[in-house]
């Protein structure tokens, strides 16, 4: 017996009759916006947790050595 409910309440889910709903030609824009909304999100987060690391390490490897100015001992008067 609850074979045959189970069954008939896939089949009421997956052939349904009719869709009474309205669907504007809005709707199309907005998915658009929404998947490039989460495509640029998941590119920016790539970007933060990959390229600025590897930024950090490659300017500490090449980072050009600060020369020091010599130091005299001896001291300038006037």
């Amino acid at each position: 017996m609850k074979k045959v409910v189970l069954w008939m309440l896939v089949l009421l889910f997956v052939l349904p009759l009719t869709a009474h709903a309205y669907i504007g030609p809005g709707l199309g824009s907005g998915v658009i916006g929404v998947v490039l909304g989460i495509l640029t999100a998941l590119f920016l987060a790539l970007t933060a947790l990959i390229w600025y690391p590897l930024k950090r390490l490659y300017k500490l490897v090449f980072k050009p050595k600060e020369s020091t100015p010599e130091r005299s001992d001896t001291v300038d008067t006037l």
